[in-house]
């Protein structure tokens, strides 16, 4: 069989919250199915209590329980990602974690109406676990994420206005602006909480009737915090390992465009950053001639539907513009790509870089070095930047075609 249409190895993530979902329960799942418990436990502390980490027993099943140590205390939006990003975690973990709590502030918002404190969220006990979770999924470098119906309770609970009911209205909205299925069960209590919905939204990138055929790595529990006798309350999540041959994928997109020619370049770089942050999946900024010859910027954003008003709120507030052309549904052809670590070595150091493959119908198209890594790397070292790109991407194709002959 010739290489370039051999079959790849893919992991995926499949998370099945038959119980529900909360922050320590996903973190528990992870550490449980091998994410680095010193990482995320020094993630965690770094902006609270240091976390106890054990294992318990729900209804027969060993689970990972994990308390997290902090103070309960309601905070603004701007305070909680200024905590975030203290964290001693990678950066893209970091920046997930703050698109964790966006998720959240939206959902509070539309329940709430503008509010500057999180109502259901934002004690140092949820960013620790938002961090904690985002963390322990980006050490294990998946190739995707899949989230099963949502298993959810009813009835009724206390919260800062009173008597509410179950499922929480933030709950509720995070789990409509994502998309992800619903099982509603009989057991009168909480199951999934906002910040458990925000978490697996944030996480899921496919669908599970989209994972192929695959055998099971490992599979790991999550223990909450009640143990009823007839109900393991656990969070359960799969690492799955598929040998597909990768093939074309697409999917719909909003663009999102405006013109502006009174805004300076600092500010159309910053607002460039603060949306890819925000969850864009592009933007960018294209010279142009406006009327009367005068130049100007074109900002175009690419934005899933369910991130569009964010990034718009976001467009109008930093660039004063008065109004935003939105393209919407438009198909967007996707490429398959897969990610792995290359491990190379310029003189007494060793380093492990990422490379992103680009698949098309099975053959690798494409290979590149991941930007931030290697831009360390040559820092590090005081070498070209392509220097160190070359040598990844060599090495990777070399990898690729070792592994499917």
């Amino acid at each position: 069989m010739p290489w370039f249409i051999s079959t790849i190895d893919m992991r995926i993530l499949l998370f099945d919250p038959f119980s529900g979902a909360a922050g320590d329960m996903i973190i528990g799942s992870l550490l449980d199915c091998g994410a680095d418990e010193d990482l995320v436990s020094k993630a965690m502390a770094s902006v609270a209590g240091k976390p106890t980490i054990h294992r318990v027993d729900r209804c027969g099943i060993s689970a990972i329980k994990v308390e997290t140590h902090a103070e309960e205390e309601h905070r603004t939006l701007k305070e909680v990602l200024s905590i975030v990003e203290t964290g001693k975690a990678p950066d893209e973990a970091l920046e997930m974690a703050k698109r964790v709590f966006l998720r959240i502030h939206r959902a509070e918002q539309s329940v709430h109406g503008k509010s500057s404190h999180f109502h259901e969220v934002g004690a140092d006990d949820a960013i620790a676990d938002v961090i904690g979770a985002c963390t322990a999924l980006h050490s294990l470098k998946t190739d995707g994420v899949a989230v099963l119906p949502v298993h959810l309770g009813r009835g009724f609970t206390r919260s800062a206005h009173g008597r509410f009911p179950i499922p929480a209205p933030a709950t509720m909205a995070i789990l409509c602006e994502s998309g992800l299925g619903i099982s509603q069960g009989n057991e009168k209590r909480e199951l999934c909480t906002p910040t458990g919905a925000a978490l697996l939204s944030e996480f899921s990138t496919i669908r599970p009737a989209d994972v192929a055929v695959a055998s099971i790595e490992k599979n790991g529990y999550g223990a909450g915090s009640r143990n009823p006798d007839d109900t393991p309350n656990v969070l359960r999540v799969s690492l799955l390992n598929s040998e597909a041959v990768p093939a074309p994928a697409g999917d719909c997109v909003d663009i999102l465009e405006t013109n502006v020619d009174d805004v300076t370049g600092e500010v159309i770089a910053y607002t460039l950053q603060k949306l890819m942050n925000s969850g864009a999946r592009d933007a960018c900024a294209i010279p142009i001639i406006m009327k009367k010859g005068r130049s100007g910027e074109l900002i175009r954003v690419i934005s899933h539907p369910e991130k569009t008003q964010a990034l718009v709120e976001i467009m109008s507030a930093e660039l004063g513009t008065l109004g935003i052309r939105c393209i919407s549904s438009v198909h967007r052809s996707l490429i398959t790509r897969t990610i792995m670590d290359i491990n190379i070595k310029f003189g007494d150091r060793n380093y492990t870089i990422s490379a992103k493959t680009g698949w098309l119908n099975g053959i690798p198209s494409s290979v590149k070095a991941e930007y931030e890594e290697a831009r360390a790397c040559a820092e590090q070292e005081g070498i070209p930047l392509r220097l160190v790109t070359r040598k990844v991407e060599e090495k990777a194709w070399q990898e690729i075609e070792q592994r499917s002959v």
